[in-house]
């Protein structure tokens, strides 16, 4: 019987751990907004926000960023379930367990304006504008500049000392 009640206490845990970071990721995803510009064509109509694939971050989003805009532009955030035209978005989020697909989507995107945030260490160094991280069992977030610039869009500098700067 311990043993039941130990395993259910560390999924719980383990589950508040989990959406924890979800609303530290939701909550910097719109922060990320306030550091980047995107360019002229991209600050009309809705500002959108893709996931990748089902996640749990897409409720916490969706949550966070309700009558939330970027500029006057209402954001929207949706579920991206196939290899799409990737250029409608303003913001994709590739979760680690689709993180084999982000290189696919960073040379679809490339200097289309799409800022490529990503959950896996590494991504930062190679592929994603901003990619998130665990370090001293906290949650951050990497800066690749480079991969800004190639994504087609402008950072502040603040946005760079918020985080950790990577560089590939």
């Amino acid at each position: 019987m311990k043993k039941v009640f130990f395993s259910i206490m560390c999924m719980l845990l383990i589950g508040t751990a989990s959406a924890q970071d979800d609303k530290f990721k939701a909550l910097f995803v719109y922060n990320f907004t306030k550091y980047i510009e995107w360019p002229k064509n991209k600050q009309t109509g809705d500002f959108v926000i893709g996931v990748l694939g089902h996640s749990s971050i897409i409720s916490e989003l969706k949550a966070f960023t309700e009558r939330k805009t970027v500029g006057s532009q209402k954001i929207v955030v949706e579920e991206i379930l196939s290899s799409e035209d990737y250029t409608k978005y303003h913001i994709v989020y590739v979760p680690t367990k689709l993180s084999g697909q982000a290189e696919d989507i960073a040379a679809k995107t490339k200097g289309k304006g799409v800022l490529l945030v990503t959950d896996k260490p590494g991504m930062a160094s190679t592929t994603s504008g901003i990619n998130f991280v665990k370090v001293d069992n906290q949650q951050k977030f990497e800066v690749n500049t480079t991969n800004l610039e190639t994504e087609g869009v402008k950072h502040s500098h603040t946005l760079v000392l918020l985080g950790i700067a990577v560089n590939n």
